[in-house]
């Protein structure tokens, strides 16, 4: 079945706006404010590039989202996540039932298809719930009133094929912005791109960082040992701060790659060492536990707070500054130097799909140039023959290895401190010939696929000339 737009010249009939069993739609159906939501926040992330967390968020979020209870709330995250993280499948699949392109500026229409479309195809929502409040979404808005009949035709038709038509969709499908593809496919090679797509369309295992007895933890959480050390937990049994261990200050949510760049610097234990952009603070809680003396600076006031918060869970001793990185001014330098700089994230697109959806090339090239003067900024907080580490969570080169020979090649005083296997065997296989760290989705790959993935991370280690 193929179905038509409506012509834009004139509105197609339809009844008055009623659901399936005649009632008038002046009153709020259930369950219809959550896909409302979903539908107004995913086309804030793909028309305007706003990240979905800041749209979420329990401070600031957007009003439609903040207006919803507990279980709703999790029921829009859910569609979002699949609507994004399949996003190019779920074109091709709406598509394919339309004899000719939605209208030109029929963007809410898209918006609304695609979120019904996420439910009957990826999650567990009767499909009859799913058409049928996709419909009465259609008929509640203006903008998409005279297109309810072929919402209803669309999404019913994609009911009736799914088991035969998702597995071809998915086969033909690159869930990612072409540029996007294209850098990958640049810099790791056809294969390698194909298992980072395919690393992104799966959802995530849950890390985490333990302060000790590792085996331990992994059985009172349900999980296993990572070959790092790290504890994944294929589906948590309880709320994060439900489970056992998190009162205590047991252990930290941390993607098993973000808990590598710390790790870089050998025994710090008694040395005095700074965080920057520290912010939640898994890595600073790494620090302090391996027995540094940290000084965790962050630019926002906000995050420096939640900082604090979780600092204070864990039960470390850090000391906390709210300044801009290059307004620091020390009066002693320092023994060793994280810079964990801001990115595009493109290595955590497994964990935040939309950004894949809110970040553009020209982000890249701006927030690699931000790196390299942080970076420049932060060797000359470390005290000669000490070692400063830069890291950030971006799959692209330009964010990564570009900026460390950079730094080598114009900085008088910065020093490559190459790793190396026989230093930190458990990494090896994240071990570049350059003595970098580089990890991508399509690592730590394991025999159960639901423990398998990691984020993608770079970091490049180097030393302050004596």
């Amino acid at each position: 079945m193929v179905v038509r737009p409506a012509r834009q010249g004139k509105p197609a009939r339809s009844r008055p706006p009623a659901d399936r069993h005649g009632a008038a739609l002046g009153e709020e159906k259930a369950g219809l404010p959550a896909r409302m939501a979903a539908a107004k926040l995913l086309a804030a992330v793909v028309d305007k590039h706003a990240p979905l967390d800041g749209l979420t968020d329990a401070q600031g979020g957007n009003p439609s989202y903040l207006a919803l209870d507990d279980r709703d709330r999790l029921l829009v995250r859910a569609i979002l996540n699949s609507a994004l993280r399949h996003r190019r499948t779920i074109e091709a699949l709406i598509s394919a039932r339309l004899q000719r392109p939605l209208p030109a500026g029929a963007q809410s229409l898209g918006h609304l298809l695609h979120v019904g479309a996420a439910q009957i195809l990826f999650l567990d929502v009767p499909d009859s719930a799913a058409v049928d409040l996709a419909v009465s979404h259609a008929h509640a808005d203006p903008r998409t009133a005279r297109f309810a009949g072929l919402v209803n035709g669309v999404l019913r038709e994609i009911v009736r094929r799914k088991e035969r038509a998702l597995p071809a969709a998915l086969a033909a499908s690159r869930d990612a912005p072409d540029w996007l593809i294209a850098r990958l496919e640049e810099t790791y090679g056809e294969a390698e791109t194909i298992a980072i797509l395919a690393a992104h369309r799966h959802e995530p295992a849950i890390d985490f960082t333990v302060r000790a007895d590792a085996a331990g933890w992994a059985e009172k959480l349900g999980g296993v040992v990572l070959p790092t050390g790290s504890v994944r937990v294929a589906r948590l049994a309880a709320p994060v701060p439900a489970l056992p261990g998190y009162d205590e200050g047991a252990w930290w949510v941390q993607d098993v790659a973000a808990s590598l760049p710390a790790r870089l610097f050998g025994d710090i234990a008694g040395l005095r060492v700074a965080d920057l952009c520290a912010a939640p603070g898994g890595k600073t809680a790494q620090l302090a536990v391996a027995g540094a003396r940290v000084i965790a600076v962050e630019k926002s006031a906000s995050r420096a707070r939640r900082l604090e918060t979780n600092l204070q869970r864990i039960g470390v001793d850090v000391e906390i500054r709210i300044t801009d990185l290059f307004d620091m001014d020390p009066a002693e330098a320092f023994d060793a130097v994280l810079l964990d700089a801001p990115c595009s994230s493109t290595g955590t697109i497994r964990r935040h799909p939309d950004v894949a959806w809110t970040k553009t090339p020209e982000d890249i090239v701006k927030l690699a140039e931000l790196q390299y003067r942080m970076a420049v900024f932060a060797m000359r907080l470390v005290r000669p023959g000490g070692l400063m580490v830069f890291s950030n969570c971006s799959l692209d080169p330009l964010e990564g290895e570009t900026v460390a020979r950079r730094l080598i090649a114009e900085v008088e005083d910065c020093l490559p401190a190459p790793l190396s296997a026989g230093e930190l065997p458990e990494l090896e296989p994240f071990i570049s010939p350059e003595g970098h760290l580089r990890t991508t989705p399509a690592g730590l790959a394991l025999d159960d696929p639901r423990l398998s993935g990691m984020d993608g991370f770079f970091a490049a280690r180097f030393r302050r000339r004596a």
